[in-house]
């Protein structure tokens, strides 16, 4: 890329990792601190976590589109005042059903497609996948960020706290969109059924519920094991980070040999079988192991090696699988697929954890990696 790209490309993952490390704070602790709101359930506390996927599923597609007939920037810029006003409005509650609300409003500042499609506005097209890799990594860095920072925001500051700093945050990515330019791409296309069957072929529907799949399992998994490490006296919340720190290390060096089998010796759908594979060896541990640190650190470990390697490769088959002129789409599609999974997610692991217990939500969650692992099984090999 050159310089101006590289400029670009900066600002507009600098935009999406903010945004992200805010939707994702939570996570490590919210299921623990929930009981502070009036008329908690696990039900509602699974909701809380996972509803901002059913709004970004929602409206990915319509921002997107809108953002072609009115310009990005503007679009942008609604999204992110939504996603502050859902955060002070969290940060203000004090009922549960206030978080639910406020986590549905952050979620409608559905931008990840604008800002793809922006990106791609201002990158050639020889050098788009270095820069959606570049946007990638940035997000990963900031999930991965969100999970060691948001124990540490909770414990000094309170779960309203942190909703604070998210909503700081999201002025903060305001300041980086005034530096970006106001013009609206050159060609504007139109949604219409026929482009919409292209992207609904077997290969592509694969992969988006695979990546449904995956972040319903994250979300599922992040309503319980945060609760475990603390009801199991396994570490203080406080000290969550001594614990997601080594695990994050050692998880991205354990995923580096998939990925480099996986795209340089063209064994893409050996690894994915491998990664979930992986998977559900460690729910269904999960589920039947006694748990002390030793036992959690490593299937921790396992279940992110797995996690961060589905999380490269998915992105990358999608690329290649898409049809040249209905890529955007397809992307759109599997970022609605996403986010859709992580609101199922939190729906069905509250739903279980309030009907069968917090243990009963790792026997759901093999059972749709069961399912996924069995869909992929019939896919073709990528080269």
């Amino acid at each position: 890329m050159n310089k101006q790209e590289r400029t670009f490309a900066l600002k507009i993952s600098s935009i999406m990792a903010v945004r992200m490390f805010g939707l994702f704070m939570i996570f490590p602790v919210f299921s623990v601190y929930a009981n502070e709101y009036t008329n908690t359930t696990p039900y509602l506390i699974g909701l809380a976590i996972g509803i901002y996927g059913l709004t970004q599923a929602l409206l990915q597609i319509p921002f997107g589109y809108l953002s072609d007939q009115v310009g990005r920037k503007p679009m942008i810029v609604v999204g992110l005042i939504a996603f502050f006003i859902g955060s002070i409005v969290a940060a203000k509650s004090t009922d549960i059903i206030g978080i639910v609300v406020g986590r549905a409003l952050q979620g409608s500042g559905a931008i990840s497609a604008v800002l793809m499609a922006f990106l791609a506005d201002y990158v050639s097209p020889e050098q788009r996948s270095k820069a959606n890799a570049f946007v990638g990594a940035q997000i990963g860095i900031a999930f991965m960020l969100s999970i060691l920072i948001g124990p540490i925001v909770t414990v000094n500051f309170g779960i309203s706290g942190l909703f604070w700093l998210i909503a700081a945050l999201s002025v903060v990515a305001l300041l980086i969109v005034m530096l970006l330019p106001n013009t609206k791409p050159q060609t504007q296309y139109a949604l219409s059924i026929s482009n919409f069957k292209q992207i609904l072929n077997l290969d592509l529907i694969r992969l988006d519920f695979s990546v449904f799949s995956l972040h319903l399992i994250l979300t599922c998994a992040f309503i319980v094991m945060p609760l475990l490490l603390v009801n199991n006296n396994i570490i203080e919340i406080k000290d969550n980070w001594q614990m997601y720190m080594p695990v994050i290390l050692l998880s991205f060096i354990g995923m580096l040999p998939m990925i480099i089998l996986a795209e340089k010796y063209k064994k893409t759908k050996s690894m994915l079988l491998v990664s979930v594979g992986i998977l559900i060896v460690s729910q269904i541990l999960f589920y039947n192991t006694v748990l002390n640190y030793t036992s959690f650190f490593i299937l921790m470990t396992m279940f992110f090696i797995a996690f961060n390697a589905l999380e490269a490769m998915l992105p990358s088959l999608i690329s290649r699988t898409a049809p040249t002129s209905k890529r955007g789409l397809a992307m759109g599609m599997f970022s609605t697929s996403q986010f859709f999974g992580a609101f199922m997610g939190g729906v069905f692991g509250g739903w279980i954890y309030n009907k069968f217990g917090l243990n009963s939500v790792f026997l759901f969650t093999t059972f749709i990696a069961i399912i996924w692992w069995a869909v992929m099984l019939t896919m073709k090999q990528h080269n």
